[in-house]
C-alpha cells in the first residue's frame, strides 16, 4: 500500500522511464497553477497529489496488457487517469472525453505543452462522440456504473479492457448489477487507498 508522497513518487519512478516521470513533475506544477483558476481537484488533495492523483492513475497500467492500442478515457476532468496514462504509455493512442469546455481547453493546452503527441482531447459529451472500437476504457468519477456502461458500451469489443476506479463504492456498485455484469467485472484493491477498489473487466457489457 502506498501511504505517503515519497512512496507515491517512488512507485511512479519505478514504473516509468525518465522522460515520463519528468513530464509528471511538470504536470503537477501545471495542475497546481490551474487549480487556482478552476476547481480541477480538491485543494486539500494537492498536499498529497502524487498519492491521491498521480500514482492513483499510474497503477491502472498494471491492469491492462502491454503494447500499443487505443485507450478511451471518459470524463477526464483534471486529467485523471487519461492524461497521466498518456504520459506513462506514449506508445498508446489516448482519447480524453471531457464535456466541460474550460477543462477540455486546459487538457489540450497541457497535452501540447508536454509534447503528448499520442493524446487527443474531445470537448464533447460522450453521447455525441462518433462510434469507434477501442482497446481500453477508463473512467474515474464519471458516472454510476449502470449509466457508465450504458453510454460507453458501444465503444467496446469482446477484447476491450475496462479499468474503472470506483473508490469505496466499487464492491457495492458491482453487487447491485445484473449477473452478466457481475461475471464480467471483478474488484481489485487500490494501491493508494485501503478502502478503495478498481473494477476490472473485459468484453462488451450485457445491458438490460
Amino acid at each position: 500500500m502506498i501511504i505517503n508522497e515519497a512512496e507515491a513518487r517512488a512507485f511512479c519512478e519505478d514504473r516509468l522511464n525518465a522522460d515520463a516521470y519528468h513530464r509528471l513533475e511538470d504536470f503537477v506544477a501545471l495542475l497546481v497553477a490551474e487549480n487556482a483558476r478552476q476547481n480541477l481537484v480538491a485543494n486539500a488533495s494537492l498536499d498529497d497529489v502524487w498519492r491521491r492523483h498521480i500514482a492513483d492513475s499510474v497503477q491502472l497500467i498494471d491492469h491492462v496488457p502491454r503494447g500499443t492500442g487505443t485507450w478511451l478515457d471518459l470524463g477526464s476532468g483534471g486529467g485523471f487517469p487519461g492524461l497521466i496514462i498518456g504520459m506513462a504509455l506514449p506508445e498508446r493512442s489516448i482519447t480524453l472525453v471531457e464535456s466541460r469546455r474550460l477543462r477540455a481547453d486546459w487538457l489540450q493546452a497541457v497535452a501540447r505543452e508536454l509534447g503528448l503527441m499520442n493524446v487527443a482531447v474531445l470537448a464533447s459529451r460522450l453521447e455525441t462522440v462518433p462510434h469507434r472500437s477501442v482497446d481500453v476504457i477508463s473512467a474515474r468519477a464519471f458516472a454510476p456504473l449502470p449509466k457508465l456502461l450504458r453510454v460507453s458500451a458501444r465503444f467496446s469489443t469482446p477484447m476491450t479492457d475496462w479499468v474503472l476506479p470506483k473508490g469505496r463504492t466499487a464492491g457495492q456498485e458491482l453487487q447491485e448489477q445484473t449477473p452478466a455484469v457481475r461475471r464480467m467485472f471483478h474488484v481489485e484493491q487500490s494501491l493508494t487507498d485501503p478502502d478503495a477498489g478498481i473494477l476490472i473487466g473485459r468484453g462488451v457489457p450485457e445491458l438490460q
